[in-house]
């Protein structure tokens, strides 16, 4: 019985990141048909960009979602072309939790970010480049490895260092997420997530009270 268990969950685990990479293939490919404007408004990211709708949420279907759960860094420097070469208005960029949860250091991944950040400020200059920081992560649901003992806590914080450095030494808008979502505990407040990384709908409110002013 413990044998079929433990292939149940292998198994189980196979497909679950055979649907993710599926699901990332699907977006990829959709957004590469889909235009990008010069009045649009673009939101990329990963899961927890992915998993709001933005134009419903503002009232407004100039914003486009450009969000793709379990993408990193590198991933997103991949598909960067349909979005660039459509000139937006403006950028809102999330993303970094998934990087350090692949091993990847705060300061590597603060260069992709850099690099993501340069190629709209070389290729598209009239997109005003909104970055925000990385959201606090909660252990306590022992949903993701990555994250236990409180594992990832210090290098989202030393990452949010360096991405307002970087924000500051181009001159963009650096926008602070993290302090709106952190507990006294150093961990995401629980009434906002049901598994430690995303968020419940009152948390896309709290984002949308914070962005509000720049999205308009």
């Amino acid at each position: 019985m413990k044998r079929i268990l433990l292939t149940l969950i292998a198994l189980g685990t196979m497909f679950a990141v055979g649907a993710q990479t599926d699901y990332h293939i699907q977006k990829v490919t959709l957004f590469e048909l889909l235009p990008v404007g010069h009045r649009d408004i673009v939101f990329l990211g990963n899961s927890l960009t992915d998993g709001c709708e933005w134009a419903e949420l503002f009232g407004n279907p100039h914003i486009k979602n450009r969000g793709i759960n379990a993408d990193n860094t590198v991933q997103m420097l991949e598909r960067l072309d349909p979005i660039v070469s459509g000139q937006p208005k403006k950028l809102f960029l999330l993303t970094g939790v998934n990087d350090l949860a692949d091993g990847r250091s705060p300061e590597a991944t603060a260069e992709n970010i850099a690099r993501i950040v340069d190629r709209f400020r070389n290729e598209s200059p009239r997109t005003k480049i909104f970055v925000q920081s990385v959201l606090p992560v909660n252990d306590t649901y022992g949903r993701f490895k990555s994250y236990k003992d409180g594992a990832l806590d210090e290098p989202i914080r030393k990452l949010n260092v360096l991405i307002e450095k970087l924000c500051a030494e181009r001159g963009i808008v650096f926008i602070d997420l993290y302090s709106h979502f952190v507990g006294e505990d150093g961990r995401m407040k629980a009434e906002l997530t049901n598994d430690g990384l995303h968020l419940k709908g009152p948390g896309y409110l709290i984002w949308k009270g914070v962005i509000e002013k720049y999205v308009k």
